[in-house]
C-alpha cells in the first residue's frame, strides 16, 4: 500500500495501488460493501467526513469545496481512482472534481440511471433519495438526459437514513415510514425504482415491500460497483492476485462510525482512523 504522503506512490505499479472513497458520513459504506463484494482482490481505502455531516442543506459551493478537500486527502495516499459514494457531492460537485483531478472518478448517479433505463419497460421510473438529491435533480436530468420520453416521479425520504443507522432495517417503523413514503408510487404506475441514497439499499426489503414485486429497485451502489469494474478493466487499472488492504478514515466520531459502520459492512471494519477535515 502506497502511503500517506506519495512517498511510495513512484515505487507501486498503478495497477497495485488503492482505489479511494468519500462519503459525507457513513452511508457511503454501502458503495464501499459493494465495491469489497465485487472486487475482492482491490485495496480500498474509505474517508467519512463525519465531522462535516450531512452535505445535503449545504450549499453547491460548499459541497463542491468539502470534495476538492476529500479528493486532494485521498491522493495522498497514492490512489488510482476515487469513487464519490454520496448522492450529493455527486451532483452538486462531479464535473468540478473531474476538471481538477488527472485520475478517474466515478459518481453513484450515473451508474444508477443508466441501469434503470436499461431495465425499465414502461418508462416509468421512481427516485428517492434525501431533500438535497431530490432538490437537485440529478437523477431526473440524467435519466431525461438518457431518454427524454421518460416519466420520472421523484419523492424524498429523509426518515429512512437515521433507521439505517439505527438498524432498523426490518422493524414496524419501517414498514410503516416506507409505506407512508412509497404507496403514492403504486398509483403512479412505476416500473423500476432508483435508491438514490447509499442508506436506503439497507431498507430493501421493506422498500420492495412497500412498492410491490412489479417494480425492480435499482441499487446505486451496487450499480456504481460494476461500473468500477469495468473501469479499471478498461484501463488495464485491475489489482493482480495480491492480499488486499482496506482502511477506514474519519474526520470526527471513531467510536460512532465503527459502531454503526460494522452493520453496513457485516463486521468488516478493523479499525477507524481520524484525519483532519479538509487535510490533504
Amino acid at each position: 500500500m502506497t502511503s500517506a504522503g506519495g512517498n511510495g506512490r513512484q515505487e507501486t505499479p498503478p495497477a497495485e495501488r488503492p482505489i479511494g472513497v468519500f462519503d459525507s458520513g457513513i452511508g457511503g459504506l454501502t458503495v464501499m460493501h459493494s465495491l469489497m463484494e465485487r472486487l475482492p482482490r482491490e485495496s480500498l481505502i474509505y474517508f467519512g467526513d463525519t465531522a462535516r455531516v450531512p452535505y445535503g442543506p449545504k450549499s453547491r459551493d460548499t459541497v463542491t469545496r468539502f470534495s476538492i478537500e476529500n479528493v486532494r486527502l485521498l491522493t495522498g495516499y497514492g490512489v488510482k481512482a476515487v469513487v464519490v459514494a454520496c448522492n450529493t457531492a455527486t451532483a452538486r460537485a462531479l464535473p468540478v472534481l473531474r476538471q481538477e483531478f488527472n485520475l478517474p472518478i466515478v459518481g453513484v448517479v450515473g451508474p444508477g440511471a443508466r441501469a434503470a433505463v436499461a431495465r425499465t419497460t414502461t418508462g416509468r421510473i421512481g427516485v428517492i433519495g434525501t431533500y438535497g438529491t431530490i432538490e437537485s435533480g440529478a437523477y431526473r436530468d440524467h435519466l431525461l438526459a438518457l431518454n427524454p420520453d421518460l416519466e420520472v416521479v421523484s419523492r424524498p425520504c429523509p426518515l429512512f437514513v437515521p433507521l439505517a443507522e439505527e438498524g432498523w432495517t426490518d422493524h414496524p417503523v419501517a414498514r410503516q415510514v416506507a409505506e407512508e413514503y412509497l404507496a403514492p408510487f403504486r398509483v403512479d404506475g412505476i416500473d423500476t425504482l432508483i435508491l438514490g441514497c447509499t442508506h436506503y439499499p439497507l431498507l430493501a426489503g421493506v422498500i420492495a415491500e412497500a412498492v410491490g414485486p412489479q417494480v425492480t429497485l435499482i441499487d446505486s451502489a451496487e450499480e456504481t460497483a460494476r461500473e468500477v469494474a469495468s473501469l479499471l478493466s478498461d484501463r488495464g487499472l485491475a489489482a493482480g492476485a495480491g492480499e488486499p488492504a482496506h482502511r477506514f478514515l474519519v474526520s470526527d466520531l471513531p467510536e460512532l462510525f465503527l459502531r454503526v459502520g460494522q452493520r453496513f459492512l457485516q463486521g468488516r471494519i478493523g479499525g477507524v482512523e481520524v484525519v483532519a477535515a479538509g487535510s490533504g
